[in-house]
């Protein structure tokens, strides 16, 4: 078969592409997984790149190659942590095996590519071999987990610029419709009064609270089991090895790593995982509930509270002419539907590994890059497409202001508890507006009532206490 060479393992032989940077694992993997219909996350195969490039630096210093043939590997493996690989880990991002068809995707690849650039052709592995050289004094169980960490916490950086921006985009509009006031509402009843700009700022503190939440992730992450090879006790690896290998990946990646104390621990517990899905989750939370506060807000425009007008992104209906929808709230809140199911499995996920290790991090892997790669996402649309083009409907705000009986709370101070209920049964039973009947009725002049339903009445911290003659 001229377009194919033969390779072996422990099975037997198979077929691969001439040309391809893959294996026989790699092959075997694909017909063993038509899962998830998509290879694994980009950002962890970079990751593996940054894990394999330190292992070959530290085996390099060890005295394990000669220069050419490890400038030949290093050089690969930069070449993976640059994305300039992508296209050659093909494997399923769900597979069994904790992660082996992944690290051997990687592995053949690796040994395939520093073939090509030493001259030599793909599966001439007597020269480089995806086991003897790439997977030198590693193991999956070692490098998968770490790789997946590394990936976590840059993924989580570009994650937190986009928080930080959202977060700020809502503080601007707190200061924009500041001077704004309208109902503010409990179980979807008129309350009492309050302004756009605090909603607003309260928005912000949610995400304020996320931002921090997630720059803390780091430290949740940075504890890695690399050089603890199969079960943490780093068999088959030099002690030099172990001591050098995670100071390698730190200076690499620019994260700042630290080998676990107890690699067996590390090797076979993934709860750090959970407590950071735990946390993209509660992210998630706050954009669910802000996105439908936005949507129930804009509602109508004509017959519902419109108070708030969303950007319009496209034509809502194909029956109804003149129909937009708030497409972006309703994309936002799906994506965090999704984060919120991702974090229910990483934590099943998570709590099936048995003894020594944990066989499901593929499928966590898969949840957590998949959650980040979906709030960064929904972080950047909801600011650009909806938070930062939002305008207010003053008059909507005014008319519900002066008509509803929410605002008989802001009178209270100045008519009485008594009083302001019977005003607030009248506007009830009459239709007509509390402003109206309460100028009308002598309860308050004009210029009272808009002072105590002004900006900074309804959103001073309590109510000054009167002074006794």
């Amino acid at each position: 078969m001229g377009d194919y060479r033969t390779e072996k393992d422990l099975l037997g032989e198979m077929s691969v592409p001439c040309d391809a940077l893959y294996g026989i694992h790699t092959v075997r993997a694909r017909e063993n997984f038509p899962l998830a219909g998509r290879p694994v996350h980009r950002a962890l195969v970079h990751a593996f790149g940054a894990v394999k490039l330190a292992c070959a630096q530290t085996n390099r210093e060890l005295g394990c190659w000669d220069g050419e043939k490890g400038l030949a590997i290093e050089t690969a493996c930069t070449e993976m942590m640059q994305g300039q690989l992508d296209g050659h880990v093909i494997v399923d991002a769900l597979q069994g095996g904790a992660g082996t068809s992944t690290n051997m995707n990687v592995n053949e690849v690796l040994a395939n590519r520093a073939l090509q650039l030493l001259g030599h052709a793909p599966g001439n592995y007597d020269f480089v071999s995806p086991l003897e050289d790439i997977n030198r004094h590693q193991s999956t169980n070692d490098t998968f987990p770490t790789a997946l960490k590394v990936a976590g916490i840059l993924q989580l950086r570009l994650l937190e610029t986009e928080v930080v921006a959202l977060l700020e985009a809502f503080q601007g509009q707190e200061k924009k419709l500041a001077h704004v006031v309208k109902i503010g509402r409990t179980q979807f009843q008129d309350a009492a009064l309050t302004t756009l700009g605090r909603e607003m700022s309260a928005y912000a503190d949610a995400f304020g609270r996320d931002r921090w939440r997630i720059y803390k992730c780091e430290e949740r992450l940075r504890v890695v089991n690399l050089g603890g090879t199969a079960i943490g006790t780093g068999v088959a690896a030099p002690r030099q090895y172990i001591f050098k290998v995670v100071e390698k990946l730190r200076g690499i990646t620019g994260c700042g790593l630290a080998r676990a104390e107890n690699l067996i621990d590390a090797t076979q517990n993934a709860d750090a995982f959970v407590e950071v899905s735990g946390i993209l989750k509660a992210l998630a939370v706050n954009l669910l509930k802000i996105a439908g506060d936005l949507r129930f807000l804009s509602s109508g425009p004509d017959a519902g509270i419109g108070e708030i007008r969303l950007p319009h992104r496209q034509a809502g209906s194909s029956i109804m002419p003149g129909k937009v929808n708030p497409v972006i709230p309703e994309a936002v809140s799906q994506a965090a539907l999704v984060v919120m199911s991702n974090d229910q499995t990483i934590a099943q996920a998570c709590a099936m590994g048995q003894l020594e290790l944990n066989p499901f991090l593929p499928l966590v892997a898969d949840a957590l890059l998949g959650s980040l790669d979906l709030l960064r996402g929904a972080c950047g649309i909801f600011r650009r497409f909806c938070v930062e083009q939002m305008e207010a409907n003053e008059a909507r705000c005014r008319q519900h202001v002066e008509n509803s009986t929410a605002s008989v709370t802001a009178l209270v101070g100045s008519i009485g508890y008594q009083r302001a209920t019977e005003l607030a049964r009248q506007v009830a039973s009459t239709g007509r507006g509390l402003r109206e009947l309460a100028i009308e009725q002598g309860l308050v002049t004009e210029e009272k009532f808009d002072e105590l339903v002004s900006p900074q009445s309804v959103t001073r911290l309590g109510t000054p206490i009167k002074k006794v003659p």
